[in-house]
């Protein structure tokens, strides 16, 4: 599968779970409370893991291509970037005509004497979802890359006795 392809479906299907999370919460109230936006954070997460490991086990397959860090980084920087773009059009749907009071009542603690409106929220949302992507895509190929711990690998760090030399 193709990296757009397999960014789109996953970036499609993290924007609709997030829309779900939040729609959920909403039945309970809880979506006035900051705190449970963490489960933003598990739900990009698991959605970007997966959409990196099946574009590495479709490159796995393909001896022609070759997963690269970077090749892997991209991948999870526009999924995460498609799910961020559908979710903020729905905040922003959701807060200025579903529920208008919305913003009132999530910013009723922590007024600092600014005119704050939905408008600033959905950009600070928006904002959020893509720092939270970029750090979740960096943390993720940690785990992902190919390690270097290989014969080819080796030929591109210094070993013990050439350290040793290169510090004498």
């Amino acid at each position: 599968m193709k990296k757009q392809a397999v960014s789109v479906k996953y970036g499609v299907g993290i924007g609709v779970v997030l829309i779900l999370g939040f729609l959920l919460l909403s039945l309970f109230d809880l979506h006035l409370k900051p705190f449970f936006s963490a489960i933003n954070i598990v739900i990009v997460g698991i959605g970007l893991y997966g959409a990196i490991s099946t574009y590495k086990k479709d490159h796995k397959n393909d001896t022609l291509k070759k997963f690269t860090y970077q090749k892997g980084f991209r991948v999870g920087v526009v999924t995460g970037f498609i799910s961020t773009i559908i979710f903020s059009v729905f905040f922003v749907i959701y807060s200025s005509n579903i529920e208008p009071n919305f913003v009132n009542k999530m910013l009723v603690d922590f007024n600092s004497g600014y005119e704050v409106g939905a408008a600033t929220v959905s950009f600070i949302v928006f904002l959020m979802g893509l720092a939270t992507t970029v750090v979740l895509s960096l943390a993720l190929m940690q785990i992902m890359k190919d390690s270097w711990n290989t014969q080819q690998g080796k030929r591109y760090t210094i070993s013990d006795q050439e350290r040793t030399r290169v510090e004498s």
